[in-house]
């Protein structure tokens, strides 16, 4: 199968195309036809190998841990889909080997759910991440609640503007952090305020809108954004951030770190929200296999609004 790959630690230019074998079929597991995969912030890191001693890497690796494709095997036991099934997954395993940018992916059947039917293969590639991120952020970790009011930063990315979606759904009055000229983008979601983080306070800000405060603060931005946004959370609110480990938190603060993890059932709900019309994906931009060194350059930026994806 045609992949991109890396077999050495560092930046995108590490990244090259060409033929690796497709993984045998083991018990359990399913090949998947890979339509479209997203990219994310976090496949530099893994690149760069700042992961590493958390998630080990085994060269030659293929990035990418998102994935829409069409079922074209099962191994043994593997029954939970047909051959033909359209499906979806967040396909990080604990070793990090055979990623999504790629022809073929093969992977237990567990990670996988059916795909929104409503979606492109490209829009569908662009939500198990993000929207499983904010999902586990905002309902597992923040158990946000209908009538609350929830301080979004960084909401214009990927993960951000899912957890607008997400958060308006269970009926929370939501404020969106980003860029000026991201604020229509944020409104078009359903943010009921925006704020500028540039030559703004955000916490002041935010204080001036509700002058008690605020339940929730899901981070997606953290540094200078997240320190400012502690003057406006509530006492007894809570603080869940994706990037910030909690170190340089007051230990006062009801804090919780998330990092993703792969849950086909959570995918299966954000299919519904999606066949419902209430999950909206917006790909900015598409790139092939042979672009994909140029499409991790790109959400190196932290500039990308919405989604950028890779089609084999």
């Amino acid at each position: 199968m045609k992949a991109a790959f890396y077999d050495e630690f560092g930046g995108p230019e590490k990244i090259k195309t060409g033929e690796l074998p497709i993984p045998d079929l083991q018990e359990g597991e399913v090949l998947v036809r890979v339509k479209a995969a997203g990219v994310n912030p976090v496949d530099n890191a893994v690149l760069a190998g700042w992961l590493s001693g958390n998630i080990p890497v085994q060269f030659p690796a293929i990035p990418g841990w998102d994935v829409a494709g069409v079922v074209e095997g099962r191994g043994f036991s593997a029954r939970r889909f047909n051959v033909g099934d359209e499906v979806y997954a967040y396909a990080r395993r604990p070793t990090v080997q055979h990623g999504t940018f790629a022809e073929y992916l093969v992977i237990p059947e567990s990670y996988l759910a059916h795909r929104p039917k409503n979606l492109s293969w490209e829009e569908t590639a662009g939500i198990p991440l993000v929207g499983l991120t904010a999902y586990q952020a905002m309902f597992d970790a923040g158990q946000l609640q209908a009538g609350q009011t929830v301080l979004i930063l960084g909401a214009s990315g990927g993960i951000g503007n899912l957890g607008i979606q997400l958060a308006k759904w269970k009926g929370a009055t939501v404020i969106g952090v980003a860029s000026q000229r991201n604020h229509a983008f944020m409104k078009e979601l359903g943010a009921d305020h925006t704020i500028d983080y540039t030559g703004t306070h955000v916490g002041e800000a935010v204080k001036a809108l509700f002058p008690g405060g605020v339940d929730f603060i899901f981070d997606a931005a953290s540094g200078e954004t997240l320190q400012q946004s502690l003057l406006a959370l509530k006492p007894g609110g809570k603080l869940v951030s994706i990037l910030n480990t909690g170190e340089d938190v007051d230990k006062s603060i009801d804090f919780q770190y998330v990092f993703v993890e792969p849950n086909s059932t959570e995918l299966e709900h954000l299919r519904e929200l999606a066949e419902a019309g209430i999950l909206k994906v917006h790909v900015s931009e598409q790139y092939s296999l042979d672009q994909a060194a140029e499409a991790l350059t790109q959400i190196a930026s932290h500039h990308t609004k919405g989604k950028i994806v890779v089609v084999p």
